[in-house]
Formats: C-alpha cells, structure tokens, sequence
C-alpha cells in the first residue's frame, strides 16, 4: 500500500530522515567519539545503505567527519553550534553564585533543568564538594517521567502531554494518573521529592523557577545518594532549595531559558 503522505518521509512526531539523522549524531559521546559504519549499524538498528547515506549527508554539512581507517567521529560543523548552544544557554554570574551557595549550604551538587519535549535536560550544574556524588552532564537529556525535577516541570502540563510523556517510560500510559498527582502536587507545593525513581540508590529535592507571570519555566534541583536524604535533612533541602529557587526566578534565566517548552 502506497505511503498517503506526500513524501513518505513524515510522521506524527517529525520528519523520520532528520530524526534518524538526530539519533544517529545523539550515538557519538564523550565516551564514545568514533564509530565504524558496521557498529552505527548495529548501534542504530536501521539498514547499512541508510546509515551510508546519513553519514555522507551530515559530512556534507560537516556534522561528521570520516577518517582515513574508517572511523567516523563528529565534525567541525558542530564546533559553530556548540558555541552557538553555550551563548544562548549562559545563565547570569548572580543565578550560578546561587546554585554554588546551595550547593555548598547543603553538601550536594546542584543542577538547573529545563523542558525539552519529551525529556528535561541538564542546562547549568555546580557539583557537590564531597567525594561520592551525583553528576549529571550539562547537556545531557532525562526522562521527564522520573525525578523531583521532572515533577516540578510538570506542572500544568495537560493530559495529552502526560501520555506523551508517559509512553516514554516502561509503565506505558499506565503512568498517567499517577504523574498528573505528582505534577499537581509540586504545582501546589512550589518542589518535589524523589527517591530512586530514576536511579536506585539516588534522591532530589527540586523546586519551581519561573517567570514574572509564575509560570514554570525550570526547575533547580538538589541530586546526591539516598543514605544523605534522610527525612530532617530533605525539610532543611527543601527550605533551602525552595529560597535559592526563589532568588533565581527574581534574577532571571538567560532569554533562551524562557521560552516556551514543546
């Protein structure tokens, strides 16, 4: 049966050829910089011939680069996005001095989340100064049906997106109700609690930064083991956080920061 859409190339979420040119780019990282067309294709799960013709076309653009033994890394081109990505992204000196005072108030290491579809992604962090931490990358994306955070980026998030969300995890749409509580809850309370949710053995306190209108536009989070949350230090984590929260969305994130989650 003949494809209806008109190019064959669309679906409901986007348009496939770029979003498997997007996946195939998501594969290389800072612990894997370089692949081989045999082991994109395997690592991608999509045919040879269509991997042959994602790397030729994002060489062209110069988003990857193959060398002379056959290895395929990332290219110059990303160089201009990068330093576009960190020109748009760069908080204001006043809200990292308030994420390292909490930081170092509490002991933990301190991340600042934005909404990106789907996921939440790590925009700014200041690590904990004790030795057994939790680090999330800067720039690196997370479930967003998982965590304090995620909760607290919820909030008033309707019904369609939940399921949107929700079919991301391994509980289906089973989860909706349940996340649809939770984000009520961390709109009501102003922060959210979570232990293990995403990884066992880790807990986060996070709390609501938003806008001059009191709209969510990030959330701050305070991310260490599950042994340091104990139920006297997560009140004081949540007072401290909740007030750095505060003093961030009185600062203001960077434009790019505020714009509108999809």
């Amino acid at each position: 049966m003949a494809d209806p859409r008109p190019d064959g190339d669309h679906d409901e979420n986007g348009v496939r050829s770029v979003l498997r040119a997007i996946d195939l780019l998501g594969l290389f990282t800072e612990d894997r910089r370089a692949w081989t067309v045999r082991e994109l294709t395997s690592a991608s799960g999509l045919p040879k011939t269509t991997v042959i013709r994602l790397v030729a076309t994002c060489e062209q653009r110069g988003m990857l680069w193959s060398g002379k033994d056959g290895m395929i890394t990332v290219g110059p081109g990303l160089l201009r996005w990068a330093r576009l990505a960190h020109t748009a992204w760069d908080l204001p000196q006043p809200v990292l001095e308030a994420m390292a005072a909490l930081s170092t108030r509490c002991g933990e290491t301190v991340n600042l989340y934005v909404r990106s579809t789907v996921h939440r992604v790590c925009v700014a962090q200041h690590e904990g100064p004790r030795t057994i931490r939790h680090v999330v990358p800067v720039g690196d994306e997370l479930p967003l049906w998982s965590g304090a955070a995620s909760k607290v980026l919820l909030t008033g998030a309707e019904d369609e997106f939940l399921r949107r969300v929700s079919a991301t995890s391994p509980h289906g749409e089973d989860l909706v109700g349940q996340l649809s509580r939770q984000a009520r809850q961390a709109g009501e309370d102003g922060y959210s609690v979570s232990h293990g949710e995403r990884e066992v053995g880790a807990s986060s306190v996070a709390a609501a930064v938003t806008d001059r209108e009191g709209k969510v536009v990030a959330a701050l989070a305070l991310a260490g083991p599950t042994t340091r949350f104990t139920g006297e230090r997560v009140r004081d984590f949540v007072d401290a956080t909740v007030n750095a929260a505060r003093r961030v969305s009185s600062i203001g994130l960077a434009p790019a920061s505020t714009s509108e989650p999809h």
